[in-house]
């Protein structure tokens, strides 16, 4: 049996492409490394689409204290559950991330939740959110959160995709966003 691309899967396309990744981190990276205080890292990432069902992401570039890295990503969408569903590996680390999550309402805001290692509690795991936000068909926004003990999200990282070939067009997007960590 053939699974049919649906309305969920058509809105995964849109991440398909050549991307140049912008990072900021606010809190330790993952394996002790640290990219505070450090400015930012530039990474790419090729997106394709496996028969319009998946998207598979490879990403790559430098972490400081770590330095060169690969990141596979894999996002999909489960009719059954009615979730979205995927995957995150990076070689700088040997976890192995699975994501549950769900589109907003305004269908520009998809939330990937995952558990995974707590990089401030060696042993222990912590609850992640990785939501990326779609600012227009040339730019997007990754942003990385930690639930803490206290019950709070906190952002750790912050991620801006702009599609190779187009300038960084948002300056006072970036800027209002930059101010905010």
């Amino acid at each position: 049996m053939k699974a049919e691309p649906q309305k969920e899967h058509q809105w995964l396309q849109q991440l398909v492409g050549e991307w140049t990744c912008e990072m900021e981190a606010s809190a330790p990276c993952p394996e002790g490394g640290s990219a505070e205080g450090s400015g930012q890292a530039t990474w790419t990432e090729s997106v394709r689409s496996l028969h319009g069902l998946w998207v598979v992401g490879e990403g790559k570039g430098e972490m400081p204290e770590v330095g060169p890295v690969t990141t596979i990503l894999t996002i999909g969408y489960d009719p059954q559950k009615q979730r979205y569903v995927g995957t995150w590996i990076g070689s700088m680390m040997t976890y192995l991330w699975v994501y549950d999550g769900w589109l907003d309402e305004t269908e520009k805001v998809l939330t990937l939740e995952a558990e995974g290692p707590d990089f401030q509690k060696p042993g222990e795991m912590a609850k992640y959110r990785d939501i990326i936000t779609i600012k227009d068909k040339d730019y997007r926004l990754f942003t990385a959160k930690v639930l803490g003990g206290d019950g709070e999200w906190r952002e750790m990282m912050r991620v801006h995709y702009r599609r190779k070939g187009q300038s960084a067009a948002h300056p006072t997007e970036s800027a209002k966003e930059a101010a905010s960590l």
